[in-house]
């Protein structure tokens, strides 16, 4: 029997959604029925779809099988996604063995979150998510395709792949990904040198030959941030070909479960013998899995949006407090950088995902009985992966081969997901507490107001953040400025931190998907531009961040709290292409919802 609170969860999602999810399946149904299809196109239409194929051109024209379209995120200045280089014409190969035909159907794009941390660009970055889901959905829109492979790893790509992608949910999609780089400078060593850095302790050079020794070749990074979570629920989803999330690029393994990919997505089609649309595979269940998945192996807090976008896309509501409820059942069985000095390689060694996968069936904390690309059931994903010769098949998971990195989850590192909704007069917001010590999940400090993560670095310098503070960094909402990820600030409030100091952040904007030891009181909600209460926070007043009871809180006289007045909105800026994206903050919704102007828009 399923777990009672996961079950709670989910029929509390099913009722919340009854009809925006009916809606929903109803639009797909219509898009199956009268869907724009190759024979009923005009020969005209025809001709330029097929023109740039002339080895597929014959095989197109008899209608004989699917036509794949293919969407890529590939770019070479993002490493995770330079490994899709050749994808498009190797999966060209592999269709045709599949009595199929494939076609680039368009390209996303794919910014890197790590290049434009700390800078304008990354005022941009959320909104991506909505620009790749529109770019997906232009590429779908040609009515040529049966079926789609969706290439993308990172931050906001798969999200926003999967956004666009879900409003053509009558076809067959899979999403292939390209695995992590190889280890190099471990995280840890890594992240120890950015804090001497930031303390002057060492210089550029150093600094330099740190980051390019931890980010070294082609392949995700091999932290557990938002790319590498997305890696995981798209497992938990029943969306890869189990086994796919973590295996390097180049190797044997990764290029036939790309083939393998292929070949399934040309028998899942309409006129195939075991039809899959993406519509059906995204449903509560589908949903509340990537939830349990998130909570259970400690990823990254950017999911808090992204799992909310998703499911609207598929006419599924998912709010925090489905989130805080499971993280109170779900036990935490991995410990990966940042939430542990494992990076995702030594993830895979140990079990990787199978291992997740088969322990968390095995309590009843997901659900089993959904539809995926890969088996009838999510049991196929309990599997391992490997190739014998030159055969591709899966065999039996054994227990962990490191119990520092994965435990039973009758055995956890702890009995719940570290998850945290905080609520008070500030407002609400989550916490992530996986990677934080237990004696810090309190934080009682005066407040220093910044409006600008920038001016929190040079107070630093200037040494007067040397005392116990909690940094409030207002106005970094998704209609302020596109919520950028506040990573900067990791370095100098984790050197407060490692010098005694009791140190909490309180945004109404997001940190990076690898936060970790410090308390952060993240995605605060109502964002300051639409007079949360955390524009009335003014510096000394002391706040209290609590993980522990779920509160935040400033400490302030009721009466004195009431009669504050808003502070005064910042002006707004411009250059790098930000002026461009002003009617995406103009339309954003709150972070619960997803932060998605693009959904907002639609009515969804």
């Amino acid at each position: 029997m399923l777990n009672a609170v996961v079950s709670a969860v989910t029929d509390r999602i099913i009722e919340r959604s009854r009809d925006s999810r009916a809606a929903y399946l109803a639009l797909i149904e219509r898009e199956a029925a009268a869907q724009v299809r190759r024979p009923g196109l005009g020969c005209a239409n025809l001709a330029h779809a097929y023109a740039g194929t002339e080895e597929d051109r014959d095989a197109m024209k008899a209608d004989a099988g699917m036509n794949i379209g293919i969407v890529t995120a590939y770019n070479d200045m993002l490493s995770a996604h330079a490994v899709y280089y050749r994808y498009p014409e190797l999966m060209k190969i592999w269709a045709r063995e599949a009595g199929a035909t494939a076609q680039v159907a368009g390209g996303v794009p794919a910014m890197c979150d790590g290049v434009t941390q700390g800078y304008p660009g990354m005022e941009l970055s959320l909104f991506s998510r909505d620009t790749i889901a529109l770019s997906t959905a232009i590429a779908l829109s040609h009515g040529t395709f049966e079926g789609a492979a969706l290439l993308g790893i990172c931050d906001k790509i798969v999200p926003g792949l999967l956004m666009g992608a879900l409003r053509f949910g009558h076809l067959p999609m899979v999403l292939i990904p390209g695995g992590p780089m190889p280890t190099g400078l471990p995280n840890k060593a890594k992240a120890a040198v950015r804090e001497k850095f930031a303390e002057g302790l060492v210089g550029r050079d150093e600094l330099l030959e740190a980051e390019i020794g931890a980010y070294h070749s082609k392949g995700t990074c091999t932290f557990y941030g938002t790319a590498n979570t997305n890696q995981m629920m798209m497992e938990v989803m029943g969306l890869h070909m189990p086994g796919a999330a973590f295996v390097n690029p180049g190797t044997k393994l990764r290029q036939e479960l790309t083939r393998a990919a292929v070949h399934r997505l040309a028998k899942i089609g309409a006129r195939g013998d075991s039809y899959r649309p993406l519509g059906h595979c995204v449903d509560e269940k589908a949903i509340v899995n990537a939830a349990v998945g998130l909570l259970a192996t400690g990823g990254s807090t950017n999911h808090l949006l992204h799992v909310p976008a998703i499911a609207r896309a598929a006419g599924i509501i998912i709010d925090w407090e489905d989130f805080d409820r499971l993280s109170c059942a779900v036990p935490l069985i991995a410990r990966v950088y940042p939430n542990g000095s494992a990076d995702v390689n030594a993830f895979e060694a140990a079990g990787g995902m199978p291992y997740v996968i088969r322990e968390l069936l095995g309590e009843r904390l997901l659900h089993g009985d959904i539809m995926t690309i890969g088996g009838d059931d999510l049991s196929a994903y309990a599997k391992t992966a490997v190739v014998e010769g030159d055969t591709l098949g899966w065999r039996d998971t054994p227990d962990s081969g490191d119990e520092t990195i994965l435990r039973p989850a009758t055995a956890p590192f702890s009995p719940d997901g570290g998850m945290r909704i905080l609520a008070g007069n500030i407002g609400r917001a989550c916490i992530k507490v996986s990677a934080v010590e237990r004696e810090r999940w309190i934080v009682e400090a005066p407040a220093m107001v910044f409006d600008d993560q920038l001016d929190v670095i040079e107070a630093f310098k200037r040494g007067e953040l040397e005392k116990d503070v909690v940094v409030v960094v207002r106005f970094q909402g998704p209609r302020a400025n596109g919520m950028p990820e506040l990573h900067k600030l990791t370095p100098p409030l984790g050197v407060l931190q490692n010098r005694g100091f009791k140190v909490a952040l309180v945004t109404d904007g997001r940190m990076s998907g690898a936060s970790g030891k410090v308390p952060c009181a993240i995605h605060c909600s109502p964002e300051a531009l639409l007079d949360g209460a955390i524009g009335l926070i003014r510096d000394g007043d002391m706040i209290r961040v609590d993980a522990v009871n779920g509160t935040l809180e400033a400490l302030v006289d009721a009466d004195v709290w009431a009669m504050r007045e808003m502070v005064a909105v910042p002006p707004p800026v411009s250059g790098m292409g930000r002026e461009l994206f002003g009617m995406f903050r103009g339309l954003a919704d709150e972070a619960e919802k997803g932060a998605s102007a693009m959904l907002a828009g639609a009515g969804l």
